[in-house]
Order: structure tokens, then C-alpha cells, then sequence
């Protein structure tokens, strides 16, 4: 997570803000409407969410990185009595949020201000039912959190049932992605991922939503909701993420590497 200069900027919508880190907005929180998720990744984080089971059922979720902790708001919204766990190492953000755009009270919502390994290695084997890896350090996802090792913290900490959401940016030809693909398929090898057309067809970079498990991802509910988004973007099944985004040498901790410069 960055550590340089912060700020937190009302929107023309009031109750609405962003958090920007060194230049870069890293979240949008409406505190009115926590279910309100304006950046289309981070809605496409939450069509998962919602699918993950059945509507308004509580869940153990574990988020990696939390900046303004929009999606943590919005499982507390959505799904009341949830647990959720966030990692957050950039103690001063996590102050700074508390105090200018406090979490909703009895939100079952803990910070805890490490990185996302450590972190997860500290939890209990099956604890957590989705884990959501949403974490960047001066504008680029951490390499350390996409290896063959990281996936394989992340598959004990989930239940036979749970999903790993990885939030990846890259550009065509999507190099980084297949190496990261490769790393997680080993531990959780049931994969789907979603994208903004444009992004595919290597127009533009942007977001890459990787979904992982052992046993089921929901493509048939995200396939619907990404039919009927006001941002459409495409759900690419087993089969397709192997033929766009396969053939990689998976990262491994002694070769990481952050994702491409923005």
C-alpha cells in the first residue's frame, strides 16, 4: 500500500468521497449508500460477492488491502453480521479513514495493520469463505501477493467452497497475467476471470478479475449480471481463460514481480 501523500476528496455527490494516494484515487466510499460502487472493477468485485451466496447471507471474508474499506462497507451492507478481516499495513491511511470516514458502527469489520502475507499466514486453516486481494503499492499490485506460495496461504485459509478474488492490472499481450494465472491454477484450479472488453481485445490496459477456487466458481450468476451491468464486461470461463491467458511460468517467491507500470 502506498505511504506518500494522502488525501481524501469530496465528489459533487454528497456523503461521497475519494481516497487518493501520490496521485492515484485508490477508492470511492458514498457513506449515504455504502452499496454504491462506483469504479467498474470494483462493482465487478461486488457482482462476485453477491454471488458467492445466497442473498443477504453472512460470509467470512478476508480483504487484502483496505484504503477507505469500500468493499468491506458494502459486504456490511449487504450481508449484515458478516465477519470480515481487513489487512491494511499503511497504518497512517487506516487513522486517517477512521477518523474522516468512519466505518458504520458494529459493522463486524477488523483492521489489522499488517501486509496481506503475513497476514494470512497468521489465520486459521478454512476460516475465511472469500478472500479478496484488492492491494497496490505506488500504483501496481504487489509481486509477492500473486506467487505459487501466496496461493497456496490463500487456498488453506479457504474453506473447499471459498474464492480467491485477485484484482490484476495488466495491458495486452498479458504477459504478467498468465504468469499469475499459472501461480494460482496450481492450489485453487476452478478459474474464471472478467474484463472490460476493451481491456481484451488489448485496445487499453485495465483491471483483470481473476476468481479462484477448488471446487466451484458462480459463472452462470456473474455471465447474467454482467449481461445487465451499466459498465458490461465479458466472463471468460475455464476453458476460455486457459486459451487467452495460459501458457505462463507461474511466479514463485524468488521471482516476483509487481504488475506492469499503469
Amino acid at each position: 500500500m502506498d505511504t506518500g501523500t494522502l488525501e481524501i476528496v469530496p465528489t459533487e455527490r454528497a456523503g461521497s468521497f475519494v481516497l487518493r494516494l501520490d496521485g492515484h484515487d485508490q477508492s470511492h466510499v458514498d457513506l449515504e449508500d455504502p452499496t454504491r460502487l462506483a469504479f467498474d472493477y470494483v462493482r465487478r468485485i461486488g457482482d462476485v460477492l453477491d454471488a458467492c451466496a445466497p442473498a443477504g447471507e453472512p460470509v467470512r471474508v478476508v480483504h487484502v488491502g483496505g484504503a477507505a474499506m469500500t468493499l468491506p462497507r458494502y459486504v456490511a451492507a449487504t450481508r449484515p453480521r458478516s465477519a470480515q478481516i481487513v489487512l491494511e499495513p499503511a497504518v497512517h491511511v487506516t487513522e486517517r479513514v477512521r477518523a474522516e470516514l468512519p466505518l458504520p458502527t458494529r459493522s463486524g469489520i477488523k483492521v489489522r495493520p499488517v501486509d496481506g502475507r503475513t497476514g494470512l499466514a497468521a489465520l486459521r486453516p478454512e476460516s475465511a469463505d472469500v478472500i479478496v486481494v484488492d492491494a497496490y503499492a505506488e500504483g501496481r499490485v504487489p509481486g509477492d501477493l500473486v506467487t505459487r506460495e501466496a496461493a497456496a496461504v490463500a487456498a488453506e485459509v479457504l474453506g473447499a467452497q471459498g474464492l480467491l478474488l485477485l484484482n490484476l492490472a495488466d495491458r495486452a499481450p498479458f504477459a504478467w497475467t498468465r504468469r499469475v494465472v499459472a501461480a494460482v491454477r496450481e492450489s485453487l484450479p476452478r478459474l474464471m476471470l472478467s474484463a472490460e472488453p476493451a481491456t481484451l481485445r488489448g485496445r487499453r490496459g485495465g483491471n483483470l478479475l481473476l476468481v479462484a477456487s477448488r471446487e466451484r466458481v458462480p459463472l452462470e450468476e456473474l455471465a447474467r449480471r454482467a449481461a445487465s451491468s451499466p459498465a458490461p464486461y465479458r466472463v471468460l470461463d475455464a476453458g476460455q481463460v486457459s486459451d487467452s491467458f495460459g501458457g505462463g511460468r507461474p511466479f514463485t517467491d524468488a521471482d516476483a514481480e509487481p504488475s506492469p507500470v499503469p
